[in-house]
């Protein structure tokens, strides 16, 4: 359950102080240049291939989206000392943009069963709530956050993720009938890995062995760190409304329908909105909670996460072409899209910096539509 206020409140009486920011925090290695360069190779070759095969560009990671949401993203009242910092300062409700997502880059069939994303952005937020915007943002007044299902990023270093990618870039339009088997397979490993309750490695699921649960029910990590006004933090999202966690158990089926969880999500949205609550776990022991091995998760026994803010969304058309020219095509998503409060920390999201531009400039370039930190004013939905 979401803790309230006075619950929140008594937790932190009881847990050690947060560590203080620092630059100092961020132990820049000396590969990184290299690795970039190499995640853009793969990155070009995924995004072109993609382009050739379907006549269009998707993102060379999180290319395929299953849900594209309008909602409201509101921070709570009251938050203590220690929560109520940049963006969550003050109470406040904005306009958000949301998209759900598979996180690889090939737009395949949801019979690969792979994690899921999810993307927040939060529209029109006051810069003067955390010190001013992140050069990225060009100056549009935008709070990016970015999620993946799970707390732990997929490799330890970098150059396992080097390693990793390529072999998905490598396999993109091939293979498809081995990704479905494998996936299969792979499911029923990761079924009974959780009957038993077995932890199974990242790349597990980025091969295709990830249950298809229902994305509106799944937890969701921010698995990097990220500044956290006068702190550090990671994020998350669980579900809050009754009817998303009820789906918790809701398992998809995915091998008969090429866009099954699309298909599913929109049925649901027909009728029925809901909301999740977004929740921070700060940086509280820089050896437990260290900033640049995203794979390692900080530990919750006694530093859990705590509730920030609440994203509603009502009934609506989760899915349409004309709702993802603006929503899709036209919008880019960046941990770099924000305030200088929410600076993001650590190898993962210093490779963000450089390959998540690389890949919106590129494929903005192949579709000839030019790519936003924002939907344009002339797009209503």
């Amino acid at each position: 359950m979401i803790q309230s206020l006075p619950e929140t409140a008594r937790t932190l009486s009881r847990l050690r102080p947060p560590v203080p920011y620092s630059d100092t925090v961020e132990q820049i290695q000396p590969d990184e240049t290299r690795i970039n360069q190499g995640l853009e190779k793969q990155l070009r070759h995924i995004i072109t291939t993609v382009d050739r095969d379907y006549d269009e560009a998707f993102r060379g990671v999180h290319a395929k989206s299953h849900a594209l949401l309008k909602g409201t993203f509101t921070v709570h009242d009251g938050l203590p000392a220690e929560l109520a910092q940049g963006l969550f300062s003050r109470p406040g409700s904005y306009r958000a943009d949301l998209r759900i997502s598979s996180v690889i880059g090939d737009p395949l069939c949801d019979a690969v069963s792979v994690p899921h994303g999810f993307a927040v952005k939060v529209n029109d937020v006051p810069p003067d709530l955390g010190g001013g915007l992140l050069p990225e943002n060009d100056g549009v007044p935008v709070q990016d956050f970015l999620f993946a299902s799970g707390l732990a990023f997929a490799t330890p270093s970098m150059e396992e993720f080097l390693k990793l990618f390529t072999l998905l870039s490598l396999t993109t339009d091939r293979f498809l009938f081995l990704k479905i088997v494998l996936s299969r397979v792979l499911r029923r490993v990761s079924a009974l890995a959780e009957r038993f309750n077995i932890a199974l490695p990242g790349m597990v699921g980025a091969l295709g062995g990830f249950l298809p649960f229902n994305p509106l029910a799944g937890r969701y990590g921010s698995q990097a760190a990220i500044r956290y006004g006068a702190y550090m933090a990671k994020l998350d999202i669980v579900p809050e409304s009754e009817n998303f966690r009820n789906l918790a158990t809701d398992l998809i089926n995915v091998d008969y329908d090429p866009d099954a969880i699309r298909h599913h999500l929109w049925k649901i949205f027909q009728h029925e909105g809901g909301s999740w609550t977004l929740r921070a776990q700060l940086c509280r022991d820089l050896a437990e909670n260290p900033i640049e091995n995203a794979a390692q998760s900080w530990p919750e026994k006694n530093n859990p996460y705590l509730p920030i803010a609440t994203i509603r969304v009502d009934p609506q058309d989760s899915w349409s072409m004309d709702r993802a020219v603006p929503m899709e095509e036209e919008l880019a998503y960046s941990p770099w899209h924000g305030l200088k409060a929410h600076r993001p920390l650590g190898v993962v999201q210093r490779t963000r910096r450089v390959v998540y531009p690389f890949s919106a400039r590129l494929r903005g370039r192949l579709d000839h539509c030019p790519v936003f930190a924002a939907i344009p004013r002339r797009k209503t939905d």
